[in-house]
């Protein structure tokens, strides 16, 4: 049976794995200057997880450890980071539980950035119920709740659920 659960300290290699793995989507979609290699390094891992992201996985009924998804209070948000499945498993609901999942157990508004260009990764949120924010509302939004360099501001857009202006 599948399992969501916080994912475990001991397993930073294994979530760096599905991550970069599953990173390589964005390979010649985004921007070149923004591309690195590994995408995610152990240190950056670390430096997010020491700011305050929790890391939730999806295990699959073999115990294996097939998605994660990053959520980070700030301020009045929870932020939706580095959402993962790993290649071969995705477009098979994983994604849409873990959000599902997280998006039941916060009783705050979220918010996703993604990169601009990548179509796939905006289609699955609007699938899941979130919504564009309007462009001219997305670098204020980054600066407020992101810490990223002025080039990804730029190169990026915001998505949020419930979307802005509908919030109870």
């Amino acid at each position: 049976m599948p399992t969501i659960r916080q994912c475990r300290a001991d397993e930073q290699a294994e979530i760096l794995q599905i991550i970069n793995s599953a990173a390589e989507a964005y390979r010649g979609v985004i921007p070149a200057d923004r591309w690195h290699e590994p995408y995610m390094s152990e240190s950056e891992l670390e430096r997010e997880i020491d700011g305050g992201v929790v890391f939730w996985g999806y295990e699959d009924a073999d115990a294996a450890l097939v998605g994660v998804m990053g959520i980070q209070p700030v301020r009045d948000v929870d932020l939706i980071r580095h959402a993962y499945v790993r290649p071969g498993l995705q477009q098979r609901g994983i994604g849409g539980e873990l959000l599902a999942y997280l998006r039941d157990a916060s009783n705050r508004p979220m918010l996703v950035g993604t990169w601009a260009d990548a179509t796939w990764a905006i289609r699955f949120y609007e699938r899941h119920g979130f919504a564009l924010v309007a462009r001219s509302a997305v670098p204020s939004l980054l600066r407020t709740y992101w810490s990223i360099p002025e080039r990804q501001i730029e190169t990026s857009v915001v998505l949020a659920n419930p979307p802005l202006g509908k919030r109870a």
